[in-house]
Order: structure tokens, then C-alpha cells, then sequence
């Protein structure tokens, strides 16, 4: 493993539950709880106290977490440490894989949109390593222990105008496209059983071209949502040469910097991040936040595109008027964007996951 690990793009402050320093690592559902427990506690009476909201004003719950789905639920879980109120409406997301942060932000704006009244959701996205750790020798299997670690974020979405004036962003844009009808794509990252019987996740040599080839699918629909008219005229007339052309004349990838400001990129890996940056032609100060996430935090799965949010509010690049494009892969094969519009100045909270180390980065070299 420390061969991967090497060619990772982690760094050595990136964290872990407590078995994996065991002498004789050992994982069991107690310890999956307290994993789940301590992230999604700690992250929830965060944002509680930030917001000044009460546990019992929560009218709707929703958690995901891709690979530890209990009985009861982590939603009940939370619902009955924090006695929320009887008609909270509560849904449990798994199996979804890293782009389910992106996947539960916009179930929640759409509960609300759909809702007569005005609501308050609270979102919690997590993933556990415990039940998860692969214990065999197959090498496409060993990459997740390699850079998977853990991490949580939970976020307050609300469809109160009153809020508009304290809220730090607004919900602009969502987007998904599930492309599982084609079996590479299915295929490409998998949790399956090695000759010997050991689960884990198989992360294929299809993971990366199939990232770029989808995330081009997705930009199809996207693009007309965001693009300044400049840019989209510019796309338009490349997609219509190429079809006269019978495909010799490729479309162009349109300039997303004319639509956004900041890019948070989900880091599923070193490989991933250069991927989106050549598909999206994005250069190093872009994909800045994703490198250095990856570096200080590792893959924490669907919630690392908040760790690089909180990467450019430490740095307080992020400016009122500002859209912030989070983009999102999971496995399926899934790919969701959000696009956010920042409603006042980010600075650098005292709780910020990057506060005693953001004079650090970025890096010189990674």
C-alpha cells in the first residue's frame, strides 16, 4: 500500500478512526457508530449554534452516507439525540457514493421548494471507514484504504426570504445526471468480493476516462444554465460544426471562468482532479481548493467539496456577488453540480476546518 500511498497526493495530517492504528486492526458495528456519531454530533451542533436554530424548528432531515446503513437509520439516530419534533421528515441516502453531498443539498432545496410553508432542512453528509476497510491484496482494491479518511459537514438550507440577510450563500443552480445505463460507467468503481472473499471497493483504470467522458455529458446541460451568452454563442456553433462535419471538428469545452469565480472539484483522487482540470481546461490556482483538500483532509468522499469551500473562505477569496461551482462524481456512474451564489464576504470562522494549518498552503509542490 505505501506505493499508492506515495502517488496519492496525500499528506501525513489526514485523519482516521481509531482501529486503523491498531496493532491488529479490528472493525466492528460499535466502532462504526461511534465514528458515525462523533463526525455528525460535533458537525450538527455546529451549524445549530451558528444558525441560532432550534433542533425542534427542523422540519426536514436528511442524511447520507454511502456504506454504513444501519437499522434503525442514522436519521433516527439523530433524531432521537437531538428530540426532533414527531413530522420531521427524515430520508437516509446510501449506496450513493461521492457525489451524494451534492445529490442531498438538492433533495433538500427541492422538499423546500415543494413545501406551502416555511421550512428549515438540515443536511449531514458523512461516510465511515470501519466496516469498509479492505483486508486483502488485490491492488485496485487497496486504493481506497489508501486515500479514503474520515470527515463530516452538515449544512441549514431554508426557503425563508428573512433569512436571505444572514444566510452565507443561495442555491442557483443543481443538477444530475446518472449515466448507470452504460455498463462501463456502472462498472468503474465497485464494491465487489476478491478471489479470496475479502469485500472492498474495485477502482478500475475505466474511473478516470469515464469521469471525463461524462462530466463532457454533463457540461451539455449544464452549460445553457451558466454560460454567459458570449460563451454559449461560441458552444452552440462548435456542436453545429461538428455535427456537419461528422464529428471531425470536436466541440469545444466552453470557458466555465466566465460563469464562475471558484471551482470546488470533488477530489476522489490525484488522478480525478487532473482529469476535470484538462477537461474543464482549469489552471493550478482553480483547482487550488481540490489539491490542497486532498492533501490535508483526503478523500473524505461527498462532503470534500465543503472542506474546499471552507479552503476558499479561510483564504477569503470568496467575495459577495460571487458563484461557486461545485461539482460532484459518484459511483453508478453519477455526476451533480451545485451552483452557489455567495451573499457576503467569507472569512475565516474560528471553527474552520483549516484554521491552524492555512498558512501552510498551498503547497510549493504536490
Amino acid at each position: 500500500m505505501s506505493k499508492i500511498y506515495l502517488k496519492s497526493g496525500l499528506g501525513d495530517e489526514t485523519y482516521a478512526p481509531k482501529f486503523v492504528f491498531q496493532s491488529n486492526p479490528k472493525a466492528d458495528l460499535e466502532s462504526a457508530f461511534d465514528e458515525a456519531q462523533e463526525g455528525m454530533f460535533s458537525s450538527i451542533n455546529s451549524v445549530l449554534s451558528k444558525t441560532n436554530i432550534d433542533p425542534s424548528r427542523i422540519d426536514c432531515l436528511i442524511v447520507t452516507c454511502g456504506s454504513f446503513s444501519p437499522m434503525p437509520s442514522l436519521t433516527s439516530l439523530i433524531v432521537n439525540h437531538f428530540k426532533l419534533k414527531s413530522d420531521v421528515k427524515t430520508y437516509n441516502l446510501s449506496g450513493m457514493g461521492c457525489s451524494s453531498g451534492v445529490i442531498s443539498i438538492d433533495l433538500a432545496a427541492n422538499v423546500l421548494k415543494k413545501s406551502k410553508k416555511i421550512g428549515y432542512a438540515l443536511v449531514v453528509i458523512i461516510e465511515t471507514i470501519n466496516l469498509n476497510w479492505y483486508y486483502g491484496d488485490n491492488r485496485p482494491m487497496l486504493v481506497t484504504n489508501c486515500i479514503f479518511r474520515v470527515g463530516c459537514v452538515a449544512a441549514m438550507i431554508t426557503n425563508d426570504p428573512s433569512c436571505r440577510r444572514i444566510a452565507k450563500m443561495e442555491l442557483v443552480h443543481s443538477l444530475r445526471t446518472h449515466h448507470g445505463a452504460n455498463d462501463r460507467a456502472y462498472k468503474a468503481a465497485f464494491q465487489e468480493e476478491d478471489d479470496k472473499g475479502c469485500t472492498g471497493f474495485s477502482l478500475t483504470k475505466d474511473l478516470i476516462p469515464v469521469a471525463g467522458m461524462f462530466l463532457r455529458e454533463h457540461i451539455k446541460i449544464l452549460g445553457p444554465r451558466v454560460l454567459p451568452l458570449s460563451q454559449l454563442g461560441l458552444y452552440v456553433y462548435s456542436i453545429i460544426r461538428s455535427t456537419m462535419t461528422s464529428g471531425a471538428s470536436k466541440p469545444i469545452v466552453p470557458d466555465f471562468t466566465k460563469a464562475f469565480d471558484h471551482f470546488c472539484i470533488h477530489t476522489g483522487g490525484k488522478a480525478v482532479i487532473e482529469q476535470v482540470g484538462r477537461v474543464l481546461r482549469l489552471g493550478e490556482e482553480l483547482t487550488e481548493p481540490a489539491r490542497m483538500s486532498l492533501h490535508r483532509f483526503g478523500n473524505t468522499s461527498s462532503s470534500l467539496v465543503f472542506y474546499e469551500l471552507a479552503y476558499l473562505e479561510a483564504k477569503g477569496r470568496v467575495k459577495k456577488g460571487d458563484r461557486v461551482w461545485m461539482l460532484g462524481f459518484g459511483t453508478g456512474f453519477k455526476v451533480g453540480s451545485l451552483v452557489w451564489k455567495a451573499l457576503l464576504d467569507f472569512g475565516n470562522e474560528r471553527d474552520n476546518p483549516w484554521s491552524d494549518c492555512i498558512d501552510r498552503y498551498p503547497l510549493k509542490s504536490w
